[in-house]
């Protein structure tokens, strides 16, 4: 097997992009419901084509690569699984509508986006984990934003920076151990230092959340009224419903593997249903009356089909709809179809390639800054996934701080201010995918108000430009230099 060309590494990416360009301008809105899944599979095809026909490798590298990537997303797959649980048995069981009914009351609209930011934030933090922020309380804000007359990209903006903020600077979070530990970093020197460029990103997001809220103009009062009035005649609130929450928080305090968390998680807001909506689970089940059977068949279809409660508002009707497990199966296709072409670059060498060209002329400390940020950003395009694209970024540039008498820390907040941040903006990315499938808002609508995730690349430039507290690392015996 040859080193693959430059020209021969970018064929499928430039193929995959042309596609998508036809896909999103034929498709729409429904571009992820099949044809993004077909675009990735025939890049990933001319990849294997290429890597096979010109550089001379065997299948079953390219195989084995695949399967690889396919298998460290295998986790990734149940926890979409047990996404799809939770937001059904939490919109069955009152959960979600309770923190709407509450946060209507509660919120003004003239500062709701920046709350929404600052409360996602919080969570986040204490969870160390954005994907049950937003699958979570972020549901449950979209719809107190469409009541206040916001649109759905801002409200997912703002989750999604609060969101994401909360996961880089946690020390629960998995991405924050994983880009410390692939940097050679510790892992609160990598938090600390990651403030530096995180804090005025979400200071920035925040101002312009403010700005927005305040400019607003339509409350929504009329709605929120109708609104509030449906929920409470639909639902049985009780303050009890709050330990479902408070017990998932507790478990994630206590770094229960994720899975575990929201598989209980979903369990007890299935309990939850039970006692508190025993008529709307009846319902699910296309039985009379609430009995053992139409309980269990109604629980177990809230679960896999998701929900379609009548309210008696079309719009309110549309928000308390989920899909389930079954909702999740065409982003897990997405998931696969873009670790499959993940795989065949990473398994081909293009990957490695690409970010040579840029690593060849990389000498000085901005250049080797922004060289990590673009490969962050590429690597997320390229694989599908954020973990792995951490990994492949870290890895790929460490011997290269070094050399430079650049810290390890400094490569790890590069790391995260790229791979973490933008993997929720690139639509065919699991992040991506899992986050507009929970919000129901499609990646592209709301990828201009994730403002905290969108400066935090160029933060992270922009500091290394003014050399803003990046002292040089002593170098090694070993560099030679």
């Amino acid at each position: 097997m040859k080193q693959p060309s430059v020209w021969a590494s970018l064929a499928p990416i430039v193929f995959l992009i042309v596609e998508l360009f036809f896909v999103v301008r034929f498709f729409g809105a429904d571009a992820m419901d099949g044809a993004s899944q077909l675009a990735l599979i025939l890049a990933a095809g001319l990849g294997i084509a290429v890597s096979m026909l010109v550089c001379k490798n065997s299948w079953h590298n390219l195989e084995t690569a695949i399967l690889d990537n396919i298998r460290s997303i295998g986790s990734a797959v149940l926890i979409l699984l047990l996404i799809g649980m939770i937001s059904g048995s939490w919109m069955i069981s009152g959960i979600v509508p309770m923190m709407i009914s509450g946060g209507l009351k509660v919120l003004t609209p003239k500062l709701f986006l920046l709350a929404v930011c600052v409360i996602c934030a919080l969570v986040s933090v204490m969870t160390g984990s954005s994907w049950t922020t937003i699958a979570t309380i972020g549901v449950a804000f979209v719809g107190i934003g469409m009541a206040l007359g916001y649109s759905p990209g801002w409200t997912a903006g703002a989750i999604i920076s609060g969101a994401y903020f909360g996961d880089k600077v946690s020390p629960l979070s998995d991405t924050t151990v994983l880009a410390s530990s692939t940097a050679g970093a510790s892992l609160f020197s990598h938090i600390r230092y990651m403030l530096i460029t995180t804090v005025p990103s979400f200071v920035v997001a925040c101002i312009i959340f403010t700005i927005v809220s305040l400019l607003h103009t339509d409350t929504g009062v009329a709605e929120s009224q109708h609104i509030l009035d449906a929920l409470h005649n639909t639902f049985n609130f009780s303050p009890w419903l709050v330990l479902v929450p408070v017990l998932t928080v507790v478990m994630i305090l206590l770094r229960l593997p994720a899975i575990i968390t929201l598989l209980c998680s979903a369990l007890l807001a299935g309990i939850a249903a039970l006692i508190f909506q025993p008529e709307l689970v009846a319902g699910m089940s296309g039985l009379s009356g609430f009995s053992f059977k139409s309980g269990f068949m109604g629980l177990a279809r809230c679960y896999y089909d998701g929900t379609a409660i009548t309210t008696g508002l079309p719009e309110l009707d549309a928000l308390l709809e989920t899909g389930g497990m079954n909702g999740m199966v065409s982003t897990i296709i997405l998931v696969f179809a873009a670790a499959s072409f993940g795989g065949v670059m990473a398994g081909s060498g293009m990957i490695r390639t690409l970010t040579e060209v840029l690593i060849r002329r990389v000498k000085t400390r901005f250049g080797s800054v922004a060289a990590t940020v673009v490969s962050g950003i590429f690597c997320n395009m390229m694989t599908g996934d954020q973990y792995l694209s951490i990994i492949l970024t870290g890895s790929l540039y460490k011997d290269l701080y070094r050399k430079n008498g650049l810290e390890p820390r400094l490569l790890s907040r590069s790391t995260e201010d790229s791979a973490t941040v933008t993997s929720v903006l690139i639509p065919w990315n699991s992040c991506g995918m899992t986050q507009s499938t929970v919000l129901k808002i499609p990646t592209i609508d709301y990828l201009p108000y994730c403002f905290f995730n969108l400066i935090s690349p160029l933060m992270s430039i922009i500091i290394a430009l003014i050399g803003f507290k990046i002292p040089q690392a002593k170098k090694s015996p070993a560099d030679g230099e």
